[in-house]
Parts: structure tokens; sequence; C-alpha cells
């Protein structure tokens, strides 16, 4: 955060430090979080009073959590590989292409970031029984493409706003098809932004809880609905050791995008020169 030297003495010093406060509220949770999961009693305190990784060992051992994360792996995998096909196509069309009823289509496609997550869930829920269709895989990855696709149409859309479409004009005129203008020309320039919008929908997907809950198995349940199983029946620290793993390795992964992608470029939050 960067304060002009013009500024009053007490905007300087009061908005570091006001940052710097919110930041530390907004981490403070993850912090006792972190140092619970090292607590070696059964029950869930803090702060620990003795050291153990027995926990996370419950993580990586617990059946349910197994089941869980393989699903959510199957999820996951089909939800983002197809949002990013079905969002890439649809953020084409929106930037490129003109016809009525455009704006309603964008509204639409958007309305899953302000819609409750459980209207989606329960609505799909009713929908289902309602025809009598079984709730296996099909079902909940259905329900995860609606929620992440957004999120796609977002990177893709503003990895668009920044191509020169002269570079596809170029080529088309040197004789290229529009196959090999597409696959040469517009796929790699895009391709940070195809990315970024896979894996936001990849995380998004994984970490999905409130609609799952909903249109889940015992069978197809993802690994949040057994976390929330879970809890219910217990009280140790393997949840904290569990939300752990998932912080770390979120921040790996988000930390790799920004590092080789720019994720401030694909989500539009810095100038391009």
């Amino acid at each position: 955060m960067r304060i002009r030297s013009s500024a009053p003495l007490w905007l300087r010093i009061g908005a570091p430090v006001l940052v710097t406060l919110l930041l530390a509220f907004v981490l403070l949770p993850v912090v006792v979080v972190t140092l619970a999961a090292f607590n070696e009693k059964a029950l869930l305190t803090f702060p620990p009073q003795s050291w153990s990784w027995r926990w996370f060992e419950r993580v990586f051992t617990y059946a349910d959590f197994r089941d869980g994360f393989h699903a959510s792996m199957i999820v996951t995998l089909w939800a983002s590989l197809l949002a990013l096909v079905i969002g890439t196509g649809l953020a084409v069309a929106v930037k490129r292409m003109r016809f009525p009823g455009k704006h309603i289509l964008q509204a639409i496609l958007l309305s899953p970031l302000v819609i409750p997550h459980f209207t989606v869930g329960l609505g799909l829920l009713i929908l289902v029984a309602q025809f009598g269709i079984e709730r296996g895989y099909g079902i909940v990855i259905l329900c995860h493409v609606m929620l992440v696709l957004p999120f796609v149409l977002r990177s893709v859309y503003v990895s668009m706003e920044n191509l020169d479409e002269r570079l596809e004009q170029s080529a088309a005129s040197l004789g290229a098809s529009p196959v090999r203008v597409l696959f040469t020309i517009t796929v790699p320039l895009l391709a940070p932004g195809l990315f970024g919008g896979w894996l936001f929908a990849a995380i998004m997907s994984f970490s999905e809880f409130t609609a799952s809950l909903f249109v889940t198995t015992q069978r197809t349940q993802t690994l949040p609905v057994s976390m929330y199983n879970y809890v219910r029946e217990f009280a140790d620290p393997t949840l904290a050791a569990l939300s752990v793993v998932y912080i770390v390795l979120t921040a790996v992964l988000l930390i790799f995008a920004n590092r080789f992608l720019g994720l401030g470029r694909i989500l539009n939050i810095e100038e391009t020169h």
C-alpha cells in the first residue's frame, strides 16, 4: 500500500497500521487452527499443552477421508475441465458476438457468485427428485460446474480483453485456417487465463461443501462432506490438521500460479504494459 509523501502524517502512519491490524485479524484463526492441530490431547483445546503429529497421521489413514478425497478428485477434475471448456466457449461468444439477450445471459452465468450455494444444491436436489434421477457423480459434477463457471468466465474474459486481435487477423491473412489460428495463435495467448480459470475452478470445486451436502450420497460424498460428518461424531484436532493441509496446498498452488502466470494480470488487478 503506497501513500503519497504529501499526505498528512497521521495518514502515512495510520494506513499501514490499519492494514496490518486487518491482516492480523484475518490470519488469527489460521494461526489458532494451525497450533491446535499439533495438540497431543484428543480434545480440541488452545493453546496446546503438549505437541504431537498424531492427528496429521489420522488425516491420511482415516477411511472416510480417503474415500472422500477420491470422490473429490473425480468431481474436481471433471467439473474443472468441463467448466473450462464451457466457460471458454461462452467467454468467446460474449466477447466477440452480438446477439439479443447478451446481457441477460451474462447475468445468469455470473449469478452463482451472488446466489447462496445451498439454494443451488437444494434446487438441484428437488429437480433430481422430481424426475427420479439417481444422485450419482454426474449430478455432483453438474452442480459444481454451475458453481465454478463464473470463475472461468472471468479469467478467460480478462485474457481476451488483453488479446490483440490483429495477430489472429494477420495469421488468417497469410492463409491460416480458422482451426490453425485457434490452436497456434489464440489458445497460446490465452493459456495463462485458461490455466488460471481452471486452477480457481479446481480449488473452488474441491472445497465446495454447502451445495455438495444436498446432492451427494454415501458413495459420492466429497471430502468436505466427509469432514462435516466427522465433526458431528468427534471433537479431536483431526479436522484442524486437515485444515492445515488444505491451507498449505492451496497456498502452494496460488503461489505457483502467481509466480509463473501472474495472477494480477489474469484477474485484471495489475496494469499491463
